[in-house]
């Protein structure tokens, strides 16, 4: 295998020697003497390799077409990786990547053992700081700027460096953003080094919501404004210090006369700003003057353009925000091949068909109205409908002060970012024990998204809680059960938790059940006496269900008894199922798409609490005590040990028989 001067893999870069300006560049010290046109080029290149890149992998691509000239023009300007970029969330981050000695890799995006589809510290250096989740830029960045100038305070030799964070419109509504916004005017001198750079592409998954959107399509046609602040502040340097500070007054209050100021000025931010963020014209002397200014922080506002340069991505609602694999030429996806309805939309069929009953029902999302399966519940019951944006913490408590008011909230939240308002959780919701419905979407191992995305853990944050009742459907037709029990509950709070994906096939019924609450049911029973105790018992909470049968099956073909159970719901147990598997079976398997901690906890306690541990061989299976990566689900479930042969497996050496444990 040939290889670069570089020593990247030429078999690696299908597209090599095609973009003549991007096969110079292995680091960004490469763009450093570039001239403008040279990196107006080199953009168009850039942008080539992204699409052609994605239309192999898939993910994420629109928001990454729309920052390649700030990508260029940023690691052109400015020392990285000493200098820090931070990208918000990391779905733009691709070209980032391509840039900064990955492209012989980037291939490899999203698939196993490859590039993450975020930024991961582990991954380079030029990725200062991991995400996936919104709104933390601002926060990570001031703490790291604030780190630097510690450093350059106790050695002289050390050079301050320039912290930016990059961050989209829709990522600057969430309240995190603001916080660290209100820090940084009282963060001390480190805080000067701080550029927040405002990509607003009027877009994040779905257009944007609520005042902040309204408010910065006010700043973007001030243009008249901006032109006389800039003219006032040339003319203003020239002035002796006392006059200049008289005249930098009165740009103020003419500013406040204009426009009434702007929240990131009241907030001790220096707002530079609309610009083009596709005119590197513009970008690159602007970022330029920001390097060399000390007087911050600021920021600068970036006008860009989601899906940027790639018809089709420009002309699609989404923008190609993520896309399958697709065709360079037409832009056409290719489709996944037909099979059941996902989990995500059982529940957004049954949950419309509730509320077309019951006119109580309400819907509340954070900025996931497509990906929770709301938008039909939007386009149905309009009036009914809430996307708050990106505010899982509000979303929270206004879904409780709802409840209190006799509405029947359900709230629509991935599992990996309902982390992002547990407090509100508990104080607001559980410790008052109201009324609220948490459709928990992505629960378990998501795939392509890999652990910032997994749902491993609301099990084990919400199972602790008291008034909390937790469900987890086996298949399709019980997730449509679960749905409309949740809606008839009133009670406390209920959260049903389901996974990304299809369902495995099942005709739906035409309505759901209402479950009696903390009621399994067995699925599959041992063929032995009511007084003997015998076999296996396993106790499978969610989709596993259908490994743990194939588990079954292979125990009982050598002679082993199993029952197999749905237990339905996490909490509260089914005290009486336990007690029944516990005093028939020899070994009692529980089985969880979760963190160790979760559902296990609860029966091991009952056994415990009721002194049946001391007389079956209990083994319960969870995820293992770390971080899955990025894979095909079914892989990730191996890696976990949650498959059928992981369960005969635990089952034998629980025997102290030997069994071939066939692959899954």
């Amino acid at each position: 295998m040939s290889k670069l001067d570089n020593g990247r893999s030429v078999s690696t870069i299908p597209t090599l020697g095609k973009y003549p300006l991007l096969d110079r560049v292995t680091t960004p010290d490469d763009l450093k003497n570039l001239s403008i046109d040279q990196l107006r080029q080199l953009a168009s290149e850039l942008r080539s390799e992204t699409i052609d890149t994605v239309s192999t992998t898939g993910g994420h691509l629109g928001a990454s077409l729309g920052v390649v000239e700030l990508t260029i023009a940023m690691h052109a300007v400015f020392d990285t990786p000493d200098d820090k970029i931070i990208w918000d969330v990391g779905h733009q981050a691709y070209p980032h990547k391509i840039l900064t000695g990955r492209r012989d890799r980037i291939r490899s995006l999203r698939q196993p053992g490859g590039l993450s589809g975020f930024t991961r510290r582990a991954e380079s250096v030029y990725d200062p700081f991991g995400a996936a989740h919104s709104s933390t830029s601002i926060s990570a960045g001031l703490g790291m700027a604030v780190a630097h100038h510690f450093q350059a305070e106790k050695d002289a030799s050390y050079r301050e460096r320039s912290v930016l964070a990059v961050i989209g419109d829709g990522s600057i509504s969430a309240g995190m953003a603001y916080e660290a916004m209100n820090n940084a005017a009282v963060a001390g001198p480190g805080a000067k080094r701080l550029i927040v750079i405002l990509n607003d592409n009027e877009m994040s998954i779905a257009p944007p919501v609520g005042s902040m959107s309204k408010y910065l399509s006010r700043l973007m046609t001030s243009r008249q404004f901006l032109g006389l602040r800039d003219l006032a502040g040339r003319f203003a340097k020239h002035l002796p210090s006392r006059l200049e500070h008289a005249a930098k007054r009165a740009e103020e209050l003419t500013r406040g006369l204009i426009i009434g100021g702007t929240l990131f000025e009241e907030l001790g931010f220096y707002y530079v700003g609309p610009v083009d963020g596709h005119d590197l014209t513009q970008l690159v002397p602007i970022l330029r003057n920001l390097r060399d200014n000390n007087e911050g922080p600021i920021l600068l506002h970036a006008i860009t353009e989601k899906g940027r340069g790639y018809q089709p991505a420009e002309s699609a609602g989404d923008k190609y925000h993520a896309v399958n694999l697709f065709n360079v030429v037409t832009g056409e996806q290719k489709k996944a091949p037909s099979g059941p309805p996902s989990y995500t939309s059982v529940m957004s069929r049954e949950l419309l068909r509730c509320a077309g009953e019951d006119d109580r029902l309400v819907a509340i999302t954070a900025a996931m109205p497509s990906g929770t399966g709301l938008d039909a519940f939007a386009k149905s019951h309009p009036e009914r409908f809430f996307d708050v944006g990106i505010a899982e913490q509000h979303a929270v408590t206004f879904a409780a002060g709802m409840a209190t008011e006799g509405l029947r909230p359900v709230c629509a939240i991935y599992s990996t970012f309902l982390q992002r308002a547990y407090d509100q959780v508990v104080h607001d919701v559980d410790l008052q024990n109201l009324p609220v419905r948490f459709m928990i979407d992505r629960a378990g191992l998501v795939g392509a998204d890999g652990a910032t995305h997994a749902g491993s853990f609301d099990l084990n944050y919400l199972c602790c809680l008291p008034n909390m009742v937790v469900m987890a459907p086996s298949d399709e037709i019980e997730l449509t059960h679960m749905t409309a029990t949740a809606c008839a509950y009133d009670s406390g709070p209920i959260a049903l938790r389901y996974p990304r994906g299809s369902g495995i096939g099942l005709d739906l019924p035409e309505k759901g059940e209402v479950l009696p609450i903390g009621v399994g049911r067995i699925v599959q029973e041992a063929n032995t006496r009511p007084d003997q105790k015998r076999g296996v018992a396993i106790l499978s909470l969610g989709t596993r269900l259908e490994e743990s049968r194939k588990a079954a099956d292979r125990l009982a073909a050598q002679g082993i008894p199993v029952t197999v159970a749905d237990a339905r719901f996490a909490k509260p147990v089914d005290t009486a199922l336990i007690d029944r598997l516990a005093k028939r079976h020899d070994v009692f398997i529980t089985l969880e798409e979760g963190a160790a901690g979760g559902f296990s906890s609860l029966v091991v306690r009952h056994l415990a609490e009721t002194g049946q541990l001391d007389h079956v061989k209990f083994r319960p299976m969870a995820l293992p005590d770390a971080y899955i990566d990025h894979n095909k689900p079914d892989a990730q479930y191996d890696e976990a040990g949650l498959t059928a042969r992981h369960i005969v497996a635990t089952a034998a050496t629980a025997l102290g028989v030997d069994i071939e444990a066939q692959s899954a």
